[in-house]
């Protein structure tokens, strides 16, 4: 099975769980900047609420994707105040015609001392496991 692992962040939070999830199923995190340019089975995509929203930057990123190189997309993220951005990342992952597993991690994010220490190592644990979950 071939695994990616992207993400996009500002404040570091979502780096951190996509880096948790990379170590757990063996590939690197790296930023949607970097294009998957190789066929995966699985690409975990790491993101979170700006301005309630996703970032233009994860937008551009699942449009700019192939729907023959990508088998499905795993949503994961932190968020301070909103919960979970599948529903934004699912929209544009059916425009690009890929699949999203309903499976999702997300977990509370630190900003401006809000949920301070966050997303912390009981955190990094849990993303972990579930990303082990997802490749079986």
């Amino acid at each position: 099975m071939k695994i990616a692992v992207r993400y996009y962040t500002k404040t570091g939070n979502t780096k951190r769980l996509a880096e948790a999830i990379a170590k757990a199923v063996g590939v690197d995190a790296l930023p949607v900047s970097t294009p998957v340019t190789d066929p995966v089975d699985i690409l975990f995509l790491g993101n979170s609420y700006y301005a309630f929203s996703i970032d233009p930057e994860v937008r551009d990123f699942v449009k700019s994707l192939d729907k023959k190189k990508v088998g499905k997309i795993v949503n994961f993220g932190s968020a301070c105040l909103l919960n979970s951005t599948y529903k934004k990342v699912k929209a544009e992952a059916d425009k690009a015609g890929i699949p999203m597993d309903e499976r999702e991690f997300h977990c509370k994010g630190e900003f401006k001392g809000i949920h301070k220490g966050r997303p912390d190592e009981s955190d990094m644990k849990a993303a972990a496991e579930f990303a082990r979950k997802v490749i079986g």
